[in-house]
């Protein structure tokens, strides 16, 4: 077999010079369109359920949160295994699929058993799915920079301009945010004033959430005219409310003012972010979608911080934390020159040895060749290009190499018997 594909290639030198080159402009789109990354991505195939009920503390969340969760979320095909964190006021259930389960199918099916099991949650607990994205999935990490902006502003920068106009980027699975004070309106209420008017906490709650909300109306026609009623309702600053009434005492409606003090702060944090010892920064992780290209959506991604940058406040500016980008460019330099040294090498080699630059000539066409294979292997079966199989390919190109040698070596030294044969021959013939 292997003779007759010799011979054939022998024979038919144009249609094998043909293959090579459609192979190598195959392997070419192969590396275009193959994911490149830095890591190699070995996390597992998991679904990630979040479940937040602050105030809690991690024993009601286990017992009313995480434990039915689990329970019913076993059910599912195709599950390798569950697990369960409960921490204060957050529930984590990571949800392990077999490693040929598809991301999307298996998302699709923890939201159809978790619509069954909500019902066994207290109410207004609300699970949610991670996002889709894996444990190596962040890739970029920014923080603001501001000429002495308050860290609230800054977060709300952040939450309300920054996160999602990045999140419009194609591979971006999620941009979660970090640092600063989340502004939120904080009620002091004075326990002795609400002895005296008689008011309890539940009352002062449902007060505000009920004073919190637009109505609609009817509409009604006069003098030929058309008229939409509808009530204004929402809170938009500390003086609405102040003014909310929560109950009558005596004829006379005690308002929350009445009852404490209403101030603009920060809700509960459990860390900060700091920069090197520099202070607090308000910023952002972009999280990469599953299997997609990590150093084409950082390029994406830079490109839209452009944009938004024109839109912040003045002294206002991004700032680097950590970009995955420079470590895929010099891992894939890193292959490029190793390709480039050996061929030099190999090709020295040859004519050092064999004096024959038509064989270092084969070597010189079977290394890229070999290298473009390979990119069209990992593009076939959904490999992305990391350290990990570059470094792989890398290695690889000494056995190749070494392979080229010792068939050229063999050609070379059988054709130079078989000509030494036909010239002792043509001596004979001749004497």
């Amino acid at each position: 077999m292997v003779e007759k594909l010799i011979s054939f290639s022998l024979k038919n030198r144009f249609v094998v010079l043909l293959v090579s080159a459609c192979l190598f402009a195959w392997g070419i789109y192969s590396v275009q369109q193959n994911p490149i990354d830095a890591i190699p991505d070995l996390s597992e195939n998991q679904v990630i359920v979040f479940t937040e009920w602050m105030g809690r503390s991690p024993q009601v969340i286990e017992a009313q949160v995480t434990y039915p969760l689990v329970s019913n979320l076993q059910g599912i095909p195709k599950i390798k295994n569950i697990r369960g964190a409960s921490m204060f006021g957050m529930s984590f259930v990571y949800i392990i699929f077999e490693d040929d389960v598809d991301v999307y199918w298996a998302r699709t099916r923890v939201l159809e058993r978790l619509n069954y099991a909500q019902r066994l949650l207290p109410q207004n607990v609300v699970p949610t799915l991670g996002p889709d994205g894996t444990g190596v999935g962040h890739i970029f990490w920014y923080h603001l920079e501001t000429n002495g902006m308050d860290l609230g502003e800054q977060r709300a920068l952040q939450d309300w301009y920054v996160k999602f106009a990045l999140q419009t980027v194609p591979g971006v699975a999620e941009v979660a945010s970090f640092g600063g004070f989340e502004k939120q309106y904080q009620l002091v209420l004075d326990p002795l004033k609400m002895q005296y008017y008689n008011v309890s906490m539940m009352e002062v709650m449902n007060a505000v959430k009920a004073n919190n909300n637009d109505v609609g109306g009817r509409k009604f026609e006069m003098s030929n005219m058309a008229y939409i009623v509808r009530g204004l309702g929402y809170i938009k600053n500390i003086k609405d409310v102040e003014d909310i009434t929560v109950k009558n005492y005596n004829a006379v409606p005690v308002r929350v003012k009445d009852l404490g003090s209403i101030q603009m702060g920060g809700d509960l944090r459990l860390g900060i972010f700091d920069e090197n010892g520099t202070g607090e920064v308000v910023g952002g992780i972009v999280v990469m979608r599953y299997g997609e290209n990590a150093d084409k959506v950082i390029k994406a991604v830079k490109l839209k911080m452009k944009e938004v940058e024109k839109g912040l406040p003045e002294g206002v500016s991004f700032k680097t934390s950590y970009d995955r980008s420079e470590l895929i460019e010099q891992a894939i330099e890193s292959v490029k020159g190793t390709l480039i040294e050996e061929m030099i090498v190999v090709s020295i080699v040859i004519l050092l040895f064999l004096f024959h630059w038509r064989s270092a000539l084969i070597i010189l066409i079977q290394l890229p060749i070999s290298v473009a294979v390979g990119f069209i292997l990992l593009q076939t079966f959904g490999i992305s290009s990391n350290i990990m199989s570059l470094t792989g390919i890398a290695l690889a190109i000494g056995v190749v190499v070494d392979d080229g040698i010792v068939m050229v070596e063999n050609a070379y030294r059988t054709i130079s018997e078989k000509q030494e044969e036909m010239d002792s021959n043509q001596q004979s013939i001749e004497k």
